[in-house]
């Protein structure tokens, strides 16, 4: 691992706290500003996933998903998503398959509503996705789509602040942009407190691991294809933090 990138938010205001896009020195792209540089966004797309779910009423955080083999016939043939272990549990709620970022329940719960509709979300949240949810199919519940550390971070930000969007304040001297309402504050409340869950995440993650911090936060986690990248988000009642870390060039870690 040569690059990686940081971004802290302020919730309440937008300002940009802190901004780091390159690893310098240790990078052998120490030129490229890696918190603008669009990544395959893995499973940090899963809370907007859950979250559009809650609010259309077809889930709630005690729904029962089935963890079990799943063909899906597209276009260019069979999608078989699997989970990062190539296991399967059964059946398991929705917040313990969001905390523990099950794949094949997330894959499922785009089938309910449609990749298109996760990708107007996404789009509203300021995620500049330059495809329509036919390209993406069901792989977006996975994260098949490109996006910043940057307005990821921001979109975070969004469920910190019950799902009030606002443009990020980059510099001192501009003013702070209107909160716009994107998502239910209900189903935005119920996904931090299904990330902020330590005994919903022991599946993958084991009760003490570096998410579990003493204040509380509620962090995701993602993986992009062949551990291309790797992401870490997550808030607190002030800030949003965002990660990325990986190499500039695209080799697997």
């Amino acid at each position: 691992v040569q690059d990686a990138a940081v971004v802290v938010l302020d919730n309440h205001q937008g300002q940009v706290l802190a901004y780091v896009g390159s690893s310098g020195d240790l990078s052998e792209a120490a030129q490229v500003d890696h918190a603008r540089s669009l990544r395959q966004a893995g499973s940090t797309l899963k809370p907007f996933l859950y979250e559009l779910a809650i609010e259309k009423r077809l889930l709630t955080a005690a729904s029962l998903l089935q963890d079990s083999p799943l063909n899906l016939p597209t276009g260019n043939g069979l999608y078989i998503p699997q989970n990062y272990d190539k296991q399967f549990i059964g059946w398991v709620s929705a917040r313990n398959a969001l905390a523990s970022s099950l794949n094949i329940p997330a894959v499922r719960v785009l089938t309910l509503l449609g990749p298109a509709s996760l990708v107007e979300r996404l789009r509203e949240l300021g995620l500049n996705l330059r495809q329509d949810g036919d390209f993406y199919g069901y792989s977006l519940a996975l994260g098949s789509a490109d996006v910043t550390l940057l307005e990821l971070t921001n979109a975070y930000r969004a469920l910190a602040n019950l799902g009030q969007a606002q443009a990020v304040n980059v510099r001192m001297d501009q003013s702070m942009a209107a909160f716009r309402p994107v998502m239910d504050p209900g189903a935005s409340w119920i996904v931090g407190d299904m990330l902020s869950d330590r005994q919903a995440r022991v599946l993958t993650f084991g009760l003490d691991s570096a998410l579990s911090t003493p204040f509380w936060s509620a962090v995701k986690t993602g993986t992009s294809k062949d551990m291309r990248d790797n992401w870490a988000l997550g808030w607190t009642e002030h800030y949003t933090v965002g990660v990325w870390v990986g190499n500039s060039a695209g080799q697997s870690m």
